[in-house]
This record gives structure tokens, sequence and C-alpha cells, in this order.
């Protein structure tokens, strides 16, 4: 593959979540073009299997979308250095006031790659134990809980449209189905 030069990065705005910059770049023809750059810190989610099987879900206003979504808990991290794991076990707590046992790596995601570096590290959480949210004073959460049936449903039917949501569930579904098939094997 022939080679991207990028010859200056210029900060255009400083935001609490993202920063944004414009790259100048050499690009493998010899002409120059200008990319738009949005810095994030970094994610996690956190895929929350109760004992019953349902997945814990969080609804809340999206102001990008101007209506209420169905999500995964999720968050930012606190810091580039924050392991994801940790920043997920709080997502999980603040959002559903649940805490969980165990808890491991499902998937990580990159969310736009053609202009934005933000990376979520999705986990599987189980041994669930309910508890209280830890809200925000801007955030107003309701907790659901859904078979992974019903969610699936609700991808297919366009009702569920958060990318990493998506994902997740797919993912753990694909999972849940692999594990199926190596017991009926053995």
């Amino acid at each position: 593959m022939e080679q991207y030069k990028r010859l200056k990065r210029e900060l255009i705005a400083k935001g609490a979540i993202i920063d944004y910059y414009q790259d100048t770049m050499l690009i493998p023809n010899g002409n120059q073009a200008k990319w738009d750059l949005i810095d994030h810190k970094g994610a996690a989610a956190v895929v929350a299997v109760q004992e019953d099987g349902k997945l814990l879900m969080v609804r809340q206003y999206r102001n990008a979308l101007e209506r209420e979504t169905l999500e995964i808990p999720a968050g930012g991290l606190n810091g580039r250095e924050e392991p994801t794991e940790n920043a997920a076990r709080r997502e999980l707590e603040e959002e559903t006031g649940y805490t969980c046992g165990e808890m491991e790596l499902l998937n990580s995601i990159y969310t736009t790659v053609a202009f934005c570096n933000e990376k979520i590290d999705i986990y599987l959480a189980k041994s669930l134990k309910p508890g209280k949210q830890h809200l925000d004073e801007d955030e107003y959460i309701n907790v659901e809980a859904y078979s992974l049936e019903e969610l699936k449903q609700m991808i297919y039917q366009c009702k569920i449209q958060d990318a990493k949501t998506i994902c997740a569930i797919m993912t753990y579904a694909a999972k849940v189905a692999d594990e199926r098939a190596a017991g009926q094997e053995n």
C-alpha cells in the first residue's frame, strides 16, 4: 500500500467529550488533502446478563438523535490510561445499579473509522448483583430487561439502531449459539 503522510494537525475545537482536529495529509498521488479527525479517549460497554438470561438495557434521551434510544450500558473512559474493564464495571453500576462478578472481553470496535478514533471495548458481565444507580445530574436512565430473542427482533425491526448495541447483542448471540453447538457435540 502506498504511503500517506500527515503534514500538519490543527486543533479546531476542544470539547468535553471529543476534540476536533483538521489534518493536512500528503496522499500517495502527491496531492494534499484536508481530513477531519474526531479524537476520543475511548469507551467501554457491557452486555449484562441476568441469571434468567435477560439482558439489562438502558433507555435514555440522546441529543444527537433528538429521541430516546435503547442501548447497552456504556460510557467514556475517565482518561486514556483507565483500564476499560474498570470503566465497564463503573458504567454498569452507575447506569443500572448492578455490580457483577464475572466479566470478560466480548468484542472491541471502532465506531466510525472514516473520521473518528473512538474505540469501545465491550464486556460480557454475569453474576449480577442489584444495587443503586449512581447517575450524573444530567442523566435520566430507565433500566429494562429483555430476552436475547426480543433484542434480536428489535434489531431486525430497526427499533435498536445504536451500533455498539447491535454489535454487542449480535456478538453475544453468536457466542451463545456457538456454546450451544459445542455442548451438543459432546
